[in-house]
């Protein structure tokens, strides 16, 4: 065969890690099994910033806990954490 030649396709490789950085996510089986938590901020009429930590079962999709604050550092999230099952997942990926 004549003309240029093309070297053979390589297989994808299986990852462990999602694109968005987060871990292959664990389907929950039962209520309490697996909970989501994540952060929404938005603003008051005067411009000053509200956040709000919201907590949510991921079997019922109940919201379990929802936390207003106008700051909302590192502890408040782990003491929402502590609280609950061993299984935790956040909307933004550990840094």
């Amino acid at each position: 065969m004549e003309g240029p030649k093309v070297p053979a396709r390589q297989p994808k490789r299986g990852r462990l890690w999602l694109n968005d950085g987060s871990c292959v996510r664990l389907r929950p089986e039962r209520s309490n099994h697996v909970w989501a938590y994540g952060s929404v901020e938005d603003r008051t009429r005067d411009g000053r910033k509200l956040r709000m930590l919201n907590v949510v079962d991921e079997y019922t999709r109940e919201c379990l806990a929802i936390r207003v604050a106008r700051r909302l550092g590192a502890a408040d999230v782990i003491d929402r954490a502590t609280c609950g099952p061993t299984t935790d997942r956040s909307s933004q990926p550990p840094r």
